[in-house]
């Protein structure tokens, strides 16, 4: 098991990789099986041939969801530290179309130490195949801190 990452242990400025994917039309019907979001933007070849996209665009909170700090290489690092998600937010800058790959990422941009654990804010990122930002976020997480670890009794 990896060493666990508390509070104290992040740094301004860390990375944290994500799993590209390349969106499919099963990503949009799975998203639409769960909130039941049916938007013809989304779902009908014929009703977008008329919209600005020319074409069906994936849901901007699939897109949200793809940088869950679960998802990341940090994950692991953290079973024992994390106590919540607290906000989050988004800014969608390019559609995205079935068929292009996306790389999320997430980056340490803020300290906030709280008595007895501290808030970590991320900058979260999505990135398609040709390189251009199409998510720029942000996500708040409590932590524990490494001071306040009841020592194991052995």
């Amino acid at each position: 098991m990896a060493e666990q990452k508390f509070f104290e242990d992040f740094t301004l400025g860390e990375k944290f990789k994500i799993p590209s994917k390349t969106i499919t039309d099963s990503h949009f019907m799975l998203f639409a099986a769960l909130t039941g979001d049916s938007h013809p933007l989304h779902y009908d070849d014929e009703y977008c041939k008329e919209t600005i996209f020319g074409r069906r665009v994936a849901h901007g909170l699939i897109l949200v969801a793809m940088t869950a700090f679960g998802a990341s290489s940090a994950a692991w690092l953290t079973e024992d530290s994390m106590i919540a998600f607290l906000e989050q937010g988004a800014r969608f800058l390019k559609p995205v179309f079935i068929g292009d790959t996306l790389v999320p990422e997430l980056e340490v941009t803020e300290l906030i130490p709280k008595k007895g654990r501290g808030i970590v804010k991320v900058r979260s990122t999505v990135t398609n195949q040709k390189g251009e930002l199409v998510l720029d976020g942000w996500h708040l997480y409590l932590f524990k801190s490494r001071l306040n670890v009841e020592p194991e009794e052995g």
